[in-house]
């Protein structure tokens, strides 16, 4: 019997997303294409937990992206689970609904995508790593470069491979590689930022990494596939916030904390000099909170998520708010402690930046904002003073510019890091490799 239940279920699921291909299909082919032949287009799906976020960039002839449709769809409660995709056929319906509202803004038919991913089993870090080279009279080429790379990268994943089994109890997890970036490269204790032609003994090399386990990253390959969409690339979202505010300025200096509040999880960055130092996430978000309320005070969800988004306004009645505020205080001091612990782990810092900028749906909670700024959770970490916290805003974002009048505020910071990162694939894939730094970039490329 119990075979026949899944085997019933199994037909369903095939049956829905069968459906849901079909209508995304239909959508497409019925989408005037307007335009220059030469025009490019991209779109970044950032799949939250709460909404489907699309974003559709045509790429200008000076390396920025100019946002011209914005689409936005709510999610169902079973369509996701700790930022990660638990029911494919509904979050393609909710991803084509979204896209078709972009599309239909920007008049254009859009078939290149990057999607995010997010979660607990996300694991981005810095791994350093220290070469003796045999012949320090022998100048460094490309191909020696290439090498030294993929042996940081093979040692990052035996770390993650470790990570994950240790979380889940002894299970191994096949992971992959979804994002890279160098942080920093020494040459005998000399900085450079291009190694070709240096000679030395040691090179020390820094490299951020991003690995994600082959079940989250195959559920978004079947969902672009669904979707009848090109994928160029997946992207750590908190590395795609990242690239967002860093953005392709020679020699940027930002040194800064970057959280992403989701509906599902809370993603934390940490940058320094301009190299990510790694990202680390963690399962509490804007949801949790939410629960809380549905909890405390006996009501439903959507009742629950009235409650605690009006409390920032006169929407909520004065006898209600203390029961909120009681609730939300509960799961914020939860939060806070999985900040600290989080941040806790970059114990390879000096010192921690005291810059701290937030984006996500979920940083729209008043309170968050105001546990970070007042209270004394920073002191037994090594900051040098107390940190000042800021929403990140569209306008701060390196090369993106949006004519649609749509994306203006913290929360879309994450699709707009996401077109950044596509941005960065495109130049890369379409750069002929004559320079010595793009043939490094397309090493560290996905």
């Amino acid at each position: 019997m119990l075979a026949k239940l899944k085997d019933v279920s199994t037909v369903a699921a095939q049956k829905a997303l069968a459906v849901a291909k079909e209508k995304a299909q239909q959508a497409r082919s019925n989408m005037p294409v307007k335009g220059a032949k030469s025009d490019q287009h991209i779109v970044a799906l950032d799949i939250g937990t709460e909404y489907v976020k699309a974003l559709i960039g045509k790429v200008q002839p000076d390396g920025g992206i100019e946002i011209v449709g914005m689409g936005r769809q709510h999610q169902a409660l079973t369509d996701m689970q700790a930022g990660a995709i638990a029911d494919i056929a509904g979050v393609v319906e909710n991803c084509d609904k979204a896209l078709n509202k972009a599309e239909q803004e920007a008049g254009v038919s859009v078939r290149q995508a990057i999607i995010g991913i997010a979660g607990e089993l996300v694991k981005g870090t810095t791994t350093t790593v220290r070469v003796s080279r045999k012949d320090s009279a022998k100048q460094l080429d490309i191909q020696e470069m290439e090498k030294i790379i993929r042996l940081v990268q093979d040692r990052a994943e035996v770390r993650a491979r470790q990570e994950l089994t240790w979380e889940l109890g002894g299970k191994e997890v096949p992971v992959r590689l979804v994002n890279s970036a160098l942080v920093s490269l020494e040459i005998d204790g000399y900085p450079v930022t291009n190694p070709i032609g240096f000679q030395g003994k040691d090179v020390v090399v820094q490299l951020y990494t991003a690995f994600a386990p082959m079940i989250h990253i195959g559920a978004l390959e079947k969902t672009a596939s669904e979707l009848d969409l090109d994928l160029i690339a997946v992207a750590a979202e908190p590395f795609a916030v990242s690239r967002a505010v860093i953005g392709d300025i020679p020699n940027q200096s930002l040194s800064a904390v970057l959280m992403d509040v989701g509906g599902g999880t809370t993603d934390i960055a940490v940058v320094n000099d301009g190299g990510v130092q790694g990202t680390k996430m963690f399962g509490i978000g804007g949801r949790a909170f939410t629960r809380a309320v549905e909890r405390d005070l006996g009501v439903d969800f959507d009742q629950a998520e009235a409650l605690k988004v009006g409390l920032s306004s006169s929407r909520v009645p004065t006898q209600k708010r203390p029961d909120i505020e009681k609730a939300l205080e509960k799961t914020a001091d939860v939060w806070i402690s999985g900040i600290e612990l989080a941040l806790a782990e970059f114990d390879k810092l000096d010192h921690l930046p005291h810059r701290l900028f937030l984006c996500g749906g979920g940083s729209s909670l008043d309170m968050l904002m105001s546990r970070l700024e007042e209270a004394s959770w920073y002191k037994s970490l090594p900051f040098t003073r107390k940190p000042s916290v800021h929403h990140i805003r569209p306008e701060q974002v390196v090369g993106i510019k949006d004519v649609t009048g749509k994306v203006n505020d913290h929360t879309f910071i994450t699709a707009m890091g996401l077109l950044r990162v596509g941005l960065d694939t495109l130049q890369l894939d379409g750069s002929q490799g004559g320079g010595i730094r793009e043939k490094l970039d397309r090493m560290l490329s996905i």
